[in-house]
């Protein structure tokens, strides 16, 4: 994570066109980015390797701030830049804390096993709350799910998800 209280405009500025223009490989391109835009579909990638964590209501918000009148599925770059500066420096969209994820992943393991199934987290990711799409539950299972005991042993995980704001 960025230590961005005091960071000048152009370390702001080269992280975002950093995380904006690698979320392409430069080989055999896995998503169409260009140099002064992205798919709005890639936006949530972009704003979250910047270490923001949105939900989607409020990444719905942000892409309709920084979409064009005539939506087009392209988000400029000159358009993404000062709002995404802006709350980067404001430092919105911080992540949940280690200690408060722990206790969600706690309500969801009442009998304080320490893991969810692979099936348990499924349910739950897919049927509470704000749900997971599938290429969101695929993902999240790809990192999350131990494949030996095909479970989540949630501090791990926890872990391994913490940004470290230092």
């Amino acid at each position: 994570m960025w230590d961005l209280p005091g960071a000048g405009i152009e370390r702001v500025t080269s992280a975002l066109a950093g995380g904006f223009l690698t979320t392409a490989p430069p080989r055999k391109p896995r998503h169409h980015c260009f140099l002064n835009s992205s798919l709005k579909r890639e936006i949530g990638t972009i704003i979250r390797s910047l270490g923001c964590c949105p939900s989607e209501g409020e990444l719905h918000d942000l892409i309709l701030e920084v979409e064009e009148e005539e939506p087009t599925g392209y988000i400029r770059f000159e358009k993404f830049l000062p709002v995404m500066t802006e709350v980067l420096l404001e430092r919105r969209y911080r992540p949940i804390p280690e200690d408060i994820l722990l206790r969600a992943f706690e309500v969801l393991d009442p009998a304080k096993r320490g893991f969810l199934s692979k099936e348990e987290l499924i349910k739950y990711m897919t049927e509470e709350g704000e749900p997971f799409s599938q290429e969101e539950m695929e993902e999240m299972l790809s990192a999350a799910i131990d494949p030996e005991s095909n479970s989540i042993h949630y501090k791990d995980y926890i872990t391994m998800m913490v940004i470290d704001e230092n």
